[in-house]
């Protein structure tokens, strides 16, 4: 039987929102211990390929019980730093998609980066906006425009931001973040992230703009981004559906 203490880590604690002065605090909140246990599980539940250092899923419970205190100290001074993402390319209807694989240790990373950062963002994000969010689906989009439709609206405007992960400006995206990121260091280890780098054949290539497809953070960054775009569809009275 689940105690009081266990229920509320697992399933209130998660959705809670995150205050100004705690965000202040942003980086003791990402090391904390549950939220690094739930990142680790999210990694190893979604399985994926090893980064450019070969590290697989099935390690990294080891390898952090070894050097987490290590690991700590450097995200918590502010002296963390990735390794460069693993090129991927996975084939598409005309072409091929890029993804950058991180490795496993900075995937955990930024899983927990990704947690609270919902915390601070899904809440403030648009109601018709349903692509990588929690307890949303591409069912409750497809049920969105059904209602459109039942309302009598017939015409459809079809939109696909080309190479939008490749192309999003790290300047801008921080920007954005600072409006509710206080927390300088976690700013930093942002942009660390986004600047990694890329390794293809053998080579370290520089990441000056973009964010990996393929990291567990992408997704959220990806939404904060699109949000002005959502609140600027609203401003001008239109029905849409956002779903990547």
């Amino acid at each position: 039987m689940r105690s009081l203490h266990q229920t509320y880590e697992e399933f209130i604690a998660p959705h809670r929102f995150e205050t100004p002065t705690s965000q202040l605090r942003l980086m003791e909140a990402i090391c904390e211990r549950n939220n690094i246990k739930r990142a680790i599980k999210r990694v190893i539940k979604n399985k994926g390929a090893p980064g450019v250092d070969g590290m697989t899923v099935r390690k990294i419970k080891r390898y952090l019980d070894r050097h987490w205190t290590k690991i700590e100290k450097a995200l918590m001074d502010g002296t963390y730093t990735p390794l460069p993402v693993r090129r991927k390319e996975i084939p598409k209807p005309g072409g091929v998609r890029l993804l950058g694989i991180p490795s496993v240790l900075d995937r955990v990373i930024q899983q927990a980066v990704a947690q609270k950062f919902n915390r601070i963002w899904d809440h403030t994000f648009s109601e018709y906006s349903f692509g990588f969010r929690p307890k949303r689906s591409a069912h409750d989009a497809m049920r969105k425009h059904r209602e459109y439709v039942q309302s009598g609206l017939r015409y459809v405007v079809d939109i696909d931001l080309s190479k939008f992960f490749d192309r999003v400006n790290h300047d801008r995206l921080l920007a954005r973040l600072a409006t509710r990121v206080k927390d300088k260091r976690v700013l930093k280890l942002i942009r660390s992230f986004l600047n990694s780098g890329v390794m293809i054949g053998g080579l370290e290539q520089p990441t000056k703009e973009g964010t990996p497809q393929g990291g567990p953070l992408s997704p959220i960054l990806s939404n904060i981004v699109l949000d002005e775009l959502d609140k600027e569809l609203e401003k001008r009275g239109l029905c849409f559906v956002r779903y990547a």
